[in-house]
């Protein structure tokens, strides 16, 4: 049986022992090594992104890149990439340094900081919303949203879900239908206005890009942040080394993403009977790819339950694989970047409170923490 603050022991027993098998107790096949994951991940002819039809109010999420596949998929994310590209996440830099520095103060000056509370979900919910030009006083709405939707996917009555999912869709609209008639700096009015052949993204496209870029772009980069936290707590030499040598921090960034990857498993769907090692897996079925447990896989990380500094060529698979790669991944990394730099140069030690219980998040897809209070001393 796993446990959702350390699933690995269990990810290593069923690599071993059963790494292709039928869960019942979520109706889906689950796929561990990384070989396995890779390929389920990659090979979109086979294994699909797009869900079967549902009726159950989720569908803003059925018309984003993250679920559909070619060529719909290509024409999404090349829409999206006009007005999410490489150069507006570098304008980002020094708004993102300010928020970074910011929150650092206001979590230093608490009696109690929680790095969670404080620090690790303020920062890309304010990125995020800012980038989408969601006022400030709204922000707590989207957090709600965020956290609800993400543990839906643990909660077998989806009837209670359906509500949030309107709510949310319902502000999404509202906004496009705003941005369509007062034209701003932001994201959404850029994305009303890019084209290619002629064709505009619909407004449930702009809808599902929205909700995804809010609960991925966000969830993401809470759950890296309080990850390599856990990390410094747990292996206080670690951090030691880091602050030592600076230039590391794409290393911690890249196997901390490695070692407690924040996205535990993603879903695909079969449209034909498949194989994958010796187990056939019939057409119509659910299959969750444990991304959590393929990079710890042995075979191809050595020392794999080992928190390595200095690995070379680490190929996780965290931000995803193939045509589904994540397109926030340069975001999540300049926020860690910037997040590291000001925590090893404002702070000496950090570590999880000794009588602290952490609370897992709820869910089978993320790999993080809802609390993460901190002890901290630091040089100012």
């Amino acid at each position: 049986m796993q446990s959702l603050l350390n699933p690995y022991p269990w990810f290593k027993t069923m690599r071993e022992q059963n790494p292709v098998y039928f869960d019942q107790t979520i109706g889906s096949w689950v796929v561990f090594r990384y070989a396995d994951v890779k390929q389920v991940m990659t090979d979109y002819e086979h294994f699909s992104s797009a869900p079967p039809d549902r009726g159950d109010g989720m569908n803003m999420f059925a018309n984003s890149m993250l679920m559909t596949d070619p060529p719909r998929h290509r024409q999404l994310r090349s829409l999206v990439n006009l007005a999410f590209t490489p150069r507006m996440i570098e304008q980002l830099h020094e708004r993102i340094d300010g928020l970074v520095n910011g929150l650092l103060d206001d979590m230093l000056a608490q009696s109690e900081p929680d790095f969670i509370r404080d620090f690790a979900t303020p920062l890309p919910m304010t990125v995020i919303a800012e980038m989408l030009g969601v006022p400030s006083e709204d922000q707590d709405k989207f957090k709600y949203w965020t956290e609800q939707i993400i543990t839906s996917s643990n909660n077998p009555n989806m009837a209670e879900i359906v509500p949030i999912y309107q709510e949310f869709g319902g502000y999404l609209y509202s906004m496009i239908e705003q941005r369509r008639t007062e034209p701003r700096a932001d994201l959404i009015s850029d994305l009303l206005k890019a084209q290619i052949d002629g064709e505009s993204l619909s407004d449930m496209d702009l809808i599902g890009f929205c909700a995804l870029l809010l609960v991925a772009g966000n969830e993401t980069t809470t759950n890296l942040l309080g990850n390599a936290v856990r990390v410094f707590s747990e292996q206080p030499a670690i951090y030691a080394e880091l602050r030592a040598n600076p230039s590391l921090i794409p290393n911690v960034l890249d196997e901390t993403l490695r070692y407690y990857s924040p996205v535990k498993a993603m879903p695909r769907h079969t449209h034909a009977d498949q194989q994958i090692g010796d187990v056939t897996i019939p057409a119509g079925q659910r299959i969750m790819a444990v991304i959590g447990s393929a990079n710890r896989d042995e075979s191809q990380f050595p020392n794999a339950d080992s928190f390595d500094l200095h690995r070379k060529g680490n190929q996780h698979i965290a931000f995803g694989h193939g045509i589904h790669y994540c397109l926030g991944a340069p975001l999540a990394r300049l926020e860690g970047k910037l997040a590291l730099e000001a925590l090893i140069k404002r702070v000496e030690t950090i570590a999880i409170k000794p009588d602290a219980q952490l609370e897992p998040i709820p869910t089978p897809i993320t790999f993080g923490v809802k609390n993460l209070p901190v002890v901290i001393t630091t040089n100012e």
